[in-house]
């Protein structure tokens, strides 16, 4: 960290797989961010990956009222992030999947490695799944509505430069200069006025916001309905499957 922009470095076990235990990190990054006297911050995460999303083995047991509560607290984290004041620059070094893809729309920019073998997208669909408003208000703020329909109802993973051109991503970097380049654009950020931002970061998240706390309780058992349903049963424990070969 500097005075200007805190570097918030997301490890937090394999692939930084959303457990509990990586939420609780998400927030406190976001504790020390907002307790220090940086006005911007970089999230970044670790080696290639910035986070493959939800800790599906981890979660596919639970039964509803257990996983109801994690999908809370996901949301939750994600407004954290989200309704934070001051601005804070994605680094997307690597896979930001699911999971991992919902917490960088929470940024307000979005710098990712230019290496082909990325990928970063929303493909809860493809699993049988929906997305909650706590990922639907935000990524409807952060893409064009002609981009809506590969990231949400297809639920495509996509490349960098394919990222890029759907407005999933603003930028890209070469790996050797990723975080420098997030730096410098937080850096730019932290340059305006924070009073300012605050209050026009706010204003522009204030609808999704009041959508978000009036939908959130229907949207969630709708979800829910999806997890458990026996497509998405089925896809899911493939998903583990595959993941513990």
């Amino acid at each position: 960290m500097n005075e200007d922009v805190a570097i918030l470095r997301l490890q937090g076990g394999k692939a930084n797989a959303m457990s509990s235990e990586v939420l609780d990190l998400i927030e406190r990054l976001i504790d020390r961010f907002e307790a220090s006297e940086a006005r911007a911050a970089v999230l970044v995460g670790y080696e290639r990956y910035f986070s493959a999303g939800l800790a599906l083995p981890l979660l596919v047991e639970l039964e509803r009222p257990a996983m109801k509560a994690f999908i809370d607290r996901f949301g939750a984290v994600m407004l954290r992030v989200f309704a934070c004041e001051r601005p804070i620059v994605a680094a997307v070094n690597g896979h930001a999947i699911a999971g991992g893809c919902v917490l960088a729309l929470q940024c307000d920019w979005r710098v990712m490695i230019d290496a082909p073998e990325a990928r970063i997208g929303l493909n809860e669909t493809q699993l049988g799944i929906g997305l909650p408003s706590s990922v639907l208000e935000p990524l409807k703020l952060a893409v064009p509505a002609a981009s809506l329909v590969p990231i949400a109802y297809e639920g495509l993973l996509f490349t960098p430069a394919e990222a890029q051109g759907l407005g999933l991503v603003h930028e890209l970097a070469a790996a050797g200069e990723l975080e420098a380049r997030a730096t410098s654009r937080a850096r730019a950020l932290a340059t305006v006025p924070s009073t300012a931002v605050a209050q026009v970061k706010l204003g522009l998240r204030r609808p999704a916001l009041e959508a978000i706390a009036r939908h959130a309780a229907e949207e969630t058992e709708r979800w829910l309905d999806t997890w458990f349903s026996p497509p998405a049963r089925t896809r899911l424990q493939a998903a583990v499957a595959k993941l513990k070969r």
